[in-house]
């Protein structure tokens, strides 16, 4: 109804879910959506105590622009006593797809637990695949233990955030005040990251697809980042078209 967080929806499903149950959370950049919590609303899903929360960070650094912002969730959790098992990749926000880099991450409460979790990932990792390709983790660990290239990525990262945002902008404003498209699309602006789910229906996004060769998955996804100075006219004009009944 809002193309936003049904919050209070959240937090009534994770109180009615049973005790020590495993929750996926996605740090920062929700995919699909675009739709991430609040810090305040953070806090108060950490507060649910008797849930295991499990981390997908995937996109850090292109939620806000800032790698320390958008760890904020996971660091918080930590500090709260709770703990967490993380998935982390580097995959988008270094570039390495075709490597598929990244990191899997326990906090235990002891050594001794430290050790009992390190042999049964053992276990588990062996028959998958013993001995993942070395190439792509080297390059990540350069970046990371070196302080040069690390201020460099980082910067690198917000530049490539900054233009998302400034992609979701000028659709918004273009939609808004260009195009005067019927609707509510302020969600354009306040979803974040890579993705945006804009609220098109699965009739509308046919539409497109067949008579503007503009292509979405059905319920109306888009990849923030396939827009840029070229494209994006032509896009929203198509969009606006489309909610008019006019394409």
């Amino acid at each position: 109804k809002t193309v936003g967080l049904d919050f209070e929806g959240l937090i009534e499903d994770l109180k009615n879910a049973p005790e020590k149950s495993i929750v996926l959370l996605h740090a920062c950049a929700h995919n699909p959506t675009g739709v991430d919590p609040t810090p305040e609303q953070w806090k108060k899903i950490s507060d649910e105590k008797q849930l295991f929360p499990f981390f997908d960070m995937a996109y850090q650094g292109f939620a806000s622009g800032n790698t320390t912002r958008d760890a904020f969730a996971l660091r918080y959790f930590v500090e709260q006593g709770h703990q967490v098992v993380l998935a982390q990749s580097f995959a988008k926000n270094m570039g390495l797809y075709g490597e598929r880099v990244g990191a899997f991450s326990v906090v235990t409460a002891s050594p001794e637990e430290k050790a009992r979790v390190d042999s049964q990932l053992k276990i588990v990792i062996r028959p998958m695949y013993s001995n993942p390709p070395i190439h792509g983790a080297r390059v990540a660990g350069t970046i990371l233990n070196d302080a040069q290239l690390y201020a460099q990525w980082e910067g690198e990262v917000k530049g490539m955030a900054d233009r998302i945002i400034g992609m979701r902008d000028t659709l918004y404003n273009k939609l808004t005040n260009d195009y005067k498209t019927p609707g509510e699309w302020g969600h354009i602006k306040s979803q974040i990251g890579m993705f945006s789910f804009t609220g098109l229906k699965p009739e509308q996004t046919k539409a497109l697809a067949e008579k503007a060769h503009i292509y979405m998955t059905g319920d109306g996804r888009i990849s923030m980042a396939g827009l840029n100075a070229h494209n994006l006219d032509y896009f929203a004009e198509s969009v606006s078209a489309v909610v008019k009944g006019n394409l």
